[in-house]
């Protein structure tokens, strides 16, 4: 390895977290998060050192560009997807099996379910625009360079970017005592049954989102409102899941319940919580995207 390797690898390393951030924000997957910092750390390699001014800006420059061709290339197969679409779930701390690898975001806030779920409402360019300004504040002219735009151009996305995620934004709280307390509670009541107490703990306006992809039985549209997640949930005892274990772990910066059946693994569930109600409840069974979950339970 000569010196100029030397030096992109250490770049990399210096700023993975900042790098795999900007990657898993504009394309919401973990996997091609990983296939664009690999692709990038190529490019960045090829440049000479003397030439980059500014190398953590640069390799940000390269990251943006090369994720934002990736979400372009899977926007059509987001359309032709079965059922809701999440994004691939990030697993950010666990109570008992330490941090996973990737979870070396920046900025941890900005990779929760609710924002991510925002992002995908914005144009592909916006979103990156979004994560590059916004989140990690990059000026407008290493940004230009990156989504091959003008300033002025980029300027005006921003501002449009900006307005639309303030609009649509959620309150959520990140995953605390009281927001374990909150999960465990519900997880109570529904294995007894207990619509009350599920009711107690949802929000009015309450949503459960289910990602199956068509490979896996989910819920085919999302569920809104306290008495039909209620009603969903109060009977998850009589669902017949073979010898059920529940882990929990923080997922997105969020409390999440890692479900396996027989010991391998089922599903991920997501809470969102504002004001100590449930405003929220995602649920990933879609296999390809709990790959990096581990396939069989520790315990």
């Amino acid at each position: 390895m000569n010196s100029d390797d030397t030096s992109s690898v250490q770049v990399f390393t210096d700023h993975r977290g900042l790098l795999f951030s900007i990657a898993y924000e504009i394309t919401g997957s973990v996997a091609d998060s990983e296939d664009v910092l690999q692709d990038s750390y190529l490019r960045f390699a090829k440049v000479e050192p003397d030439t980059v001014e500014d190398p953590r800006a640069y390799a940000a420059q390269v990251v943006t560009r090369q994720a934002l061709n990736s979400l372009r290339s899977a926007q059509r197969r987001r359309e032709e997807y079965v059922g809701p679409w999440l994004p691939e779930p990030l697993l950010t701390a666990t109570d008992e099996r330490g941090t996973d690898p990737s979870a070396r975001v920046e900025l941890a806030e900005s990779v929760s379910m609710a924002m991510l779920l925002v992002l995908e409402t914005l144009s592909p360019l916006e979103r990156a625009v979004f994560v590059m300004r916004e989140v990690f504040g990059f000026d407008y002219a290493h940004i230009a360079d990156a989504v091959d735009r003008t300033q002025a151009s980029v300027r005006q996305v921003a501002h449009r970017a900006r307005d639309h995620v303030q609009e649509r934004r959620r309150r959520f709280t990140p995953a605390n005592e009281e927001t374990d307390r909150v999960v465990g509670e519900f997880f109570a009541a529904a294995m007894t049954g207990d619509l009350d107490g599920l009711l107690r703990l949802l929000a009015p306006d309450a949503v459960y989102i289910a990602d199956g992809g068509g490979k896996v039985t989910a819920a085919k549209v999302p569920v809104h409102g306290a008495q039909k997640v209620a009603r969903l949930f109060s009977g998850l005892a009589r669902v017949e899941l073979p010898d059920m274990t529940m882990d929990t772990a923080i997922v997105n910066t969020a409390p999440g319940v890692i479900v396996y059946s027989r010991g391998v693994l089922d599903l991920v569930f997501l809470f969102e919580i504002a004001d100590g109600l449930i405003t929220g409840v995602y649920a990933v069974r879609n296999p390809d995207k709990l790959t990096r979950f581990g396939a069989s339970s520790p315990s």
